[in-house]
């Protein structure tokens, strides 16, 4: 199944979701929000609200309970269906978490991206968040080959095989658990793209595009904001 959406500024692009992985997880989903924005320093409402975020969810979660929270299980057990282990390979959420329960913290980035780990880390949804001129031609959700790398925001190379993987036309760029240097968001005035991952029912991933359209808003002041649901 496609969809063409139209993204900010104009740009047609079809999103699809390939066969294969929906005969393995159909319950399979992608929330999409398309915005233009300035980047900029982590600062002000965003971090402040982050910190916050993170302050409390220290005081609520011990790491062994963190699988239990619903979207982190879903996309477990999706990553078991297609073959890769979720221990091994944490979802970004996941990993978040546990980082902020240790007592770890996370890294400060930019605006955009903070808002992406927020978001994350309050529902338990993976997201990638990625520069849309940085992405060529059509958009595809696949399972990656087994062996499959690419080089990763801070790493070399991320084992990407038997993971939920966006494709373009130059290759993969974004996963649940790590995104491509390729397509990342740098400081500027940029048309971005975020995609929440889901395994859940539409119902609840349609309140979390509307929930972070809101957080857009609220904390960065992003008022023109397209949305998709694909699944």
């Amino acid at each position: 199944m496609m969809k063409k959406i139209k993204a900010d500024g104009g740009r047609a692009m079809k999103i699809s979701i390939s066969e294969e992985i929906r005969r393995s997880c159909p319950g399979i989903g992608l929330g999409i929000l398309y915005y233009t924005m300035e980047v900029k320093g982590s600062e002000g409402p965003v971090r402040e609200a982050f910190d916050r975020t993170a302050a409390l969810l220290a005081q609520r979660y011990q790491v062994s309970d963190i699988v239990n929270n619903p979207h982190i299980r879903e996309t477990r057990e999706a990553y078991k269906a297609l073959g890769k282990a979720p221990s091994t390979y944490r979802n970004s959420a996941e990993a978040m978490l546990r980082r902020i329960a240790q007592g770890k913290g996370l890294y400060y980035i930019n605006n955009a991206i903070e808002i992406n780990n927020l978001f994350s880390v309050k529902t338990g949804y993976s997201l990638g968040t990625y520069d849309l001129d940085r992405i060529e031609g059509d958009v595809e959700l696949r399972r990656s080959p087994e062996g499959e790398h690419y080089r990763g925001i801070g790493k070399e190379a991320v084992n990407i095989g038997c993971l939920p993987v966006l494709y373009d036309a130059q290759g993969a760029f974004g996963n649940p658990t790590s995104d491509s240097r390729r397509a990342m968001i740098t400081d500027g005035v940029r048309r971005i793209m975020t995609v929440i991952y889901s395994f859940a029912p539409r119902e609840e991933l349609e309140r979390a595009v509307e929930e972070y359209r809101a957080l857009l808003q609220e904390l960065c002041g992003v008022e023109d904001v397209t949305t998709e649901i694909l699944q």
